[in-house]
């Protein structure tokens, strides 16, 4: 079953022309809970490769691509061109569309002493504070590395342990429905 085939019908006049048709109520919305979305033991972490699509992972990870939704929901996707990790075609596409010069400064920073604050691994750039030009030992970060950091950010998604999938999957059909 597709992601809108759970969701209730709703009667609509698309064109308010009095033609009126059943549609998906896609205003319906469900938010995880927060016990959920905390739950370290039912997510496993996983890097999005370049190229990969919220149904190439779901394919690889639950081996079926239509759970696509599952990914985007326990991610809190919402916008798949800016919450999902861009391919490099397209990375390069949205910086020339946004910058007048990708490869000039966005930015200077330094690094702080106490080292990083969260445990993001490659992708923590916590321990990095934006500073003025001027001040010592401040480097200059470009558009493009700017940019390239926010889409790594992104790269590191949860995704639910597949034991706890159909619980996930019903939960969600019931919520939907009420």
């Amino acid at each position: 079953m597709s992601y809108f085939d759970r969701f209730p019908l709703m009667i609509y006049d698309v064109k308010n022309d009095g033609n009126y048709k059943l549609l998906p109520d896609i205003l319906r919305r469900v938010k995880q809970r927060n016990a959920i979305k905390s739950g370290q033991f039912i997510f496993d972490t996983y890097d999005v490769r370049n190229g990969e699509t919220p149904e190439t992972v779901a394919y690889k990870w639950f081996g079926d691509a239509e759970l696509h939704w599952v990914i985007l929901m326990t991610n809190n996707v919402l916008d798949r061109y800016h919450d999902w990790p861009m391919n490099s075609v397209q990375l390069q596409e949205f910086l020339e569309d946004k910058y007048s010069n990708p490869d000039g400064i966005h930015h200077y920073e330094i690094t702080k002493d106490s080292g990083r604050t969260t445990s993001q691994g490659p992708n923590d750039y916590s321990h990095k504070v934006e500073v003025n030009s001027d001040t010592t030992n401040a480097v200059s970060i470009s558009n493009r590395e700017y940019e390239e950091r926010e889409q790594d950010k992104k790269r590191s998604i949860r995704l639910l342990n597949q034991k706890f999938l159909n619980d996930f999957i019903d939960e969600f059909d019931k919520l939907i429905q009420e």
